[in-house]
C-alpha cells in the first residue's frame, strides 16, 4: 500500500509538472505579443542613423518618421524621410505593415524623381547602406517562419525569452537573407533586447541589441527601444539607430502615408 501512496504521489507531481510546463506561453504568443506592445497608435520620431565601416569610421544620416495604426490595428502605416546629409536629402520610404500578408515598401529617389515598390528580392538588402536591411524596417508575416521556444536567458540583466525562427522555405531565406534568427525577448515589457541572424551557410552574420526602452503609450502599455545597434561579425562594420525625439500622436495626418506625399 505505502508503495502505491509513493507511486501516486510521484505521478501526480509529475503531471502538475507537466501542466505548470504547459501553461507558459508558447512562442508564437510571445511574438504576437511582443509584435503588439510595439504597435503604436501613431507617432511622429527625429533619429540619427550612424554607420560605420570595419575601420571605424563614422557616416551620419539624420531622419524623420511618421507612423500610424489603421484597420483596427491590423495595418501599420510607415513613412521615413532622410534630412541629411545633402546628398541623400529627401529620399524617402513607404512601408504598408501588415499583419497577415507580406508587406509593401516603396522608396523614392529625389535625384530620379522617381518612386518604385521594393520588391521582396531586395527585402534582404542593405537599407540606405547600413547593416540594417529592408526586411529589418516592418514585421514579417510569421506565416513564412516556424518559431520555437528555446528557454530562458539574461541579457544586461533583464530576465528574457529566448526564440529561434527558422524560415519555412529556401525562397523565404533568399527573401530575409538569413537561415535562422535567435532573438532574447523581455518577460516583463516582451520588448526584444537581442537577436542573432545566421547566413544561408549557418554562420553567424549579425547581431543586434536594443536598449533605451521607453513606455511611449502608457494607457495602452506600448514601448519601444529607442537604441538598436546591429554589429556584422563578418565583415566588422556596425550601424547604430537612434531616435533622439518621439511624440505621441495618434492623429498624424492619414495623407502622410501615400505615394503623393512621399514624392514631395
Amino acid at each position: 500500500m505505502k508503495q502505491i501512496k509513493n507511486v501516486l504521489i510521484i505521478t501526480s507531481v509529475f503531471f502538475c509538472l507537466q501542466l505548470s510546463a504547459q501553461s507558459g506561453p508558447t512562442a508564437m504568443e510571445i511574438i504576437e505579443k511582443s509584435r503588439d506592445v510595439s504597435k503604436i497608435s501613431g507617432m511622429e520620431v527625429l533619429s540619427t542613423l550612424k554607420i560605420f565601416d570595419s575601420r571605424g569610421r563614422e557616416r551620419t544620416r539624420e531622419t524623420s518618421m511618421a507612423s500610424r495604426l489603421f484597420d483596427k490595428g491590423e495595418t501599420e502605416k510607415r513613412i521615413i524621410r532622410f534630412r541629411a546629409p545633402a546628398d541623400i536629402e529627401g529620399t524617402g520610404m513607404l512601408i504598408f505593415d501588415y499583419a497577415e500578408q507580406n508587406d509593401d515598401m516603396w522608396i523614392y529617389m529625389p535625384a530620379l524623381r522617381k518612386t518604385r515598390r521594393i520588391v521582396s528580392t531586395e527585402k534582404s538588402k542593405s537599407f540606405m547602406g547600413s547593416e540594417f536591411s529592408n526586411a529589418d524596417m516592418s514585421a514579417p508575416s510569421m506565416d513564412n517562419f516556424n518559431s520555437y521556444l528555446r528557454g530562458a536567458e539574461s541579457i544586461d540583466g533583464t530576465d528574457c525569452w529566448k526564440l529561434e525562427l527558422i524560415p519555412v522555405s529556401d525562397d523565404v531565406a533568399d527573401e530575409f537573407g538569413f537561415s535562422k534568427k535567435i532573438t532574447w525577448i523581455g518577460k516583463e515589457d516582451y520588448v526584444t533586447r537581442k537577436a542573432e541572424y545566421y547566413d544561408l551557410d549557418g554562420e553567424l552574420l549579425k547581431v543586434m541589441t536594443a536598449s533605451g526602452i521607453k513606455n511611449i503609450d502608457p494607457a495602452a502599455g506600448k514601448y519601444l527601444a529607442t537604441r538598436m545597434e546591429m554589429d556584422n561579425v563578418q565583415s566588422g562594420r556596425k550601424s547604430v539607430f537612434i531616435m533622439e525625439r518621439i511624440q505621441f500622436n495618434p492623429q498624424v495626418p492619414e495623407d502622410y502615408f501615400t505615394i503623393s506625399y512621399l514624392e514631395r
